[in-house]
């Protein structure tokens, strides 16, 4: 505990000093980034020694405001989330500092890296807080702090308005937790201990379950309370979006796998919601991945997918508790916790690369790059390692992650009773299809930034960017390949939580972590074989061209004498099948087509939209409705200081009036 109140008070020392230092930029970096980076290696190391050691730590202080004490607990579930919000922003924090560069003349530093480090702190604070004010505070805190970075191109029009969406759609989240907590409390139970039996009627364990699937899901980005997400993600600067969507976003899934703790035995509809729910945010998620136009908002729709993956765990692992099937039951929490590991990795890492991208070339439009390969290739490398990541392919560690949810679903779809058979057999479909779209994806993703020739002016103008942004680039793809072959690593970091979850689904707990290291090695044993293989394969291609001249010439342009870029696939025309045969559900626009005209066209064009589904088809109409019932009030407003006056006079009076009747 002492190392965590260590890194909360550099992380607060830091932002602070920063705050001070103002528009001196250097000193404002210096301040911020150093307070993240020291914070953020303390907290790792209170992190592991949560992990490892057999009981956990707890701080209690009392006060005199309501509610009473100051309780923090690091047992071992919020040690395994501490990890990644502790390592991650360290490393985004060495990234921002160069990158935050470009703004150092025009606006004041001190203020952003403040925020950056309230945020972190606020977010270990959640992951820490037991008692109900606490953790409120310190969601609250976290909400603001992100909202000030979202919005730190205020000046834009788009920015502003997504930064709107974030906040609104984050206080609708807070009001369901603000009733899930007063209701917990009222059942006899906070965020210590679980509820009491005695306060607690058959109805209100479901009612607490889903308001927090409601409260936390929205900080998550589950479909359908995703929509904040594409939005806020994308204008916030890219170290920015990297700590939201590879941590902050998960501490929604910390949220629900906590209350699952204090709700007692789980039913079946439990885990069936939270794992329809996971296949919805999955598969939507990669849907509209898939037909993005711009790299980060691509990028922000993934997140929505692998968060859906986690969600499918954790209903499976609560299928399993319901059930009494206890290798169900590990196997799928080991899968949500372990996907949690892996996502703020690679999640982190291609944010981070595609900030480097519109650092270089200044956009992060598809269909304006292409070719960056060639002048960006520690980038490219790294932004590959994310893409093989986040699409599940070995030997990259997104892999280990599905491989155990799919281990977990075929143990469900093999079992006699439907009501794990039928979720089971579900999550298999969902893995198969959402892997695939992924990939295509992750194809379109890179092969449009990286290959082939430049599209547009910003392309050919790019160069690598330093290396403060390379550094936490190449350290971000080190673990993703370290945890892609050595899986087992990674499964005994989380599988101590998993036995938390999981307890109460029956005898065999141990044979079941067997069963799932086993996997997990199995796993590493062939991503370590394809790495060689491929390392063989290579070797092999470089003896026999040895002696050889090897030259490098332009793609075949069917008998053109040079390929233009306009000749080449672009990242629409590469998924534009899968996209069409999914029309019924992404509900794209209708084409604007402009036909090239005469024999010597001088310009042609094509643009298709595909807006998000629960968006424009829920969200949107509920808000405009709302919106005109809270028109109709303004009625009222005439601007007239003596019907003001007459509406005070009035209400007084009928104070009065009640006042009288109640003393009587």
């Amino acid at each position: 505990m002492i190392l965590f109140l260590a890194a909360l008070g550099v992380l607060l020392a830091g932002g602070l000093g920063a705050a001070l230092a103002g528009r001196r930029a250097a000193l404002a970096t210096a301040l911020g980034a150093g307070g993240a980076l020291l914070g953020g290696g303390l907290g790792a190391a209170a992190a592991l020694a949560g992990i490892l050691e057999r009981s956990s730590t707890t701080l209690s202080v009392g006060w005199g405001a309501p509610f009473g004490t100051i309780e923090l607990n690091i047992d071992v579930l919020s040690a395994v989330f501490l990890l990644p919000t502790f390592l991650v922003p360290a490393l985004a924090a060495i990234y921002g500092a160069g990158y935050l560069q470009h703004w150092r003349h025009t606006r004041s530093l001190g203020g952003a890296w403040f925020a950056y480090d309230v945020l972190v702190a606020s977010m270990a604070l959640v992951l820490a807080a037991r008692g109900t004010l606490v953790f409120l505070v310190a969601w609250e805190v976290m909400a603001l702090a992100s909202f000030l970075l979202v919005t730190f191109e205020h000046e834009r029009l788009e920015v502003r308005r997504a930064g709107w969406i974030y906040l609104v759609a984050t206080h609708l989240g807070t009001a369901a937790l603000l009733v899930f907590f007063l209701l917990l409390g009222g059942a006899g139970g906070d965020f210590r201990t679980p509820i009491s039996g005695q306060g607690a009627s058959a109805v209100l364990p479901g009612a607490l379950f889903l308001l927090a699937l409601v409260g936390f899901g929205t900080k998550a980005g589950l479909a359908p309370l995703h929509v904040w997400l594409p939005e806020a993600h994308p204008v916030a600067p890219s170290h920015v979006s990297a700590v939201m969507s590879g941590v902050m976003i998960e501490t929604g899934i910390y949220g629900i796998l906590r209350a699952t703790l204090l709700l007692g035995p789980p039913p079946w509809w439990w885990g069936a919601c939270l794992l329809g729910i996971g296949v919805v945010s999955t598969l939507v998620g990669v849907l509209l991945a898939l037909a993005q136009q711009d790299l980060k908002r691509l990028l922000a729709y993934s997140s929505v997918e692998h968060v859906g993956i986690m969600a499918m765990g954790g209903g499976l692992g609560l299928l399993g508790v319901a059930g009494g099937n206890t290798l169900v039951a590990l196997l799928g929490f080991s899968a949500a916790l372990l996907h949690m590991l892996n996502h703020s990795l690679f999640k982190a890492l291609l944010f981070l690369a595609a900030g480097a991208v519109k650092h270089a070339t200044g956009t992060l439009a598809l269909d304006r790059l292409g070719g960056l390969l060639r002048r960006m290739r520690d980038t490219g490398a790294v932004m590959l390692a994310g893409t093989l990541g986040a699409a599940a392919l070995p030997p990259l560690n997104g892999f280990a992650g599905e491989l155990l949810l799919f281990a977990a679903a075929l143990a469900a779809a093999a079992n006699a009773p439907l009501e794990l058979a039928g979720p089971g057999t579900l999550v298999l479909i969902t893995l198969g299809l959402a892997g695939a779209l992924a990939a295509a994806a992750g194809v379109k993703a890179f092969g449009a930034v990286f290959l082939g020739q430049p599209r547009g002016p910003e392309a050919l103008a790019a160069r690598e960017v330093k290396s403060p942004m390379r550094v936490p680039m190449h350290l971000l793809a080190a673990g993703c390949v370290a945890l892609g072959l050595f899986p087992a690593l990674g499964l005994v970091l989380v599988a101590r939580a998993a036995v938390v979850l999981a307890d109460g689904a029956g005898p065999g707990m141990m044979v079941a972590v067997d069963a799932a290291l086993g996997l997990a090695r199995r796993a590493g044993y062939a991503a370590l074989a394809l790495l060689v293989l491929a390392s063989l394969v290579a070797l092999l291609r470089r003896l026999l061209l040895r002696g050889r001249s090897v030259g490098a010439a332009d793609t075949w342009a069917c008998g053109y004498e040079g390929a233009v870029p306009r000749a080449q696939y672009t990242g629409s025309s590469l998924v534009q099948p899968a996209v069409a045969f999914f029309k019924p559900v992404l509900t794209s626009t209708r084409p604007a087509v402009v036909p090239p005209t005469g024999f010597h066209p001088a310009a042609a064009s094509f643009r298709a939209d595909t807006p998000d589904v629960f968006r424009h088809g829920f969200w949107q109409p509920v808000f405009r409705r709302l919106a005109g019932w809270l028109e109709r009030p303004r009625a009222l407003q005439h601007g007239s200081t003596h019907l003001y006056l007459l509406y005070i006079f009035v209400t007084l009076l009928a104070l009065l009036a009640y006042m009288r009747g109640w003393s009587r």
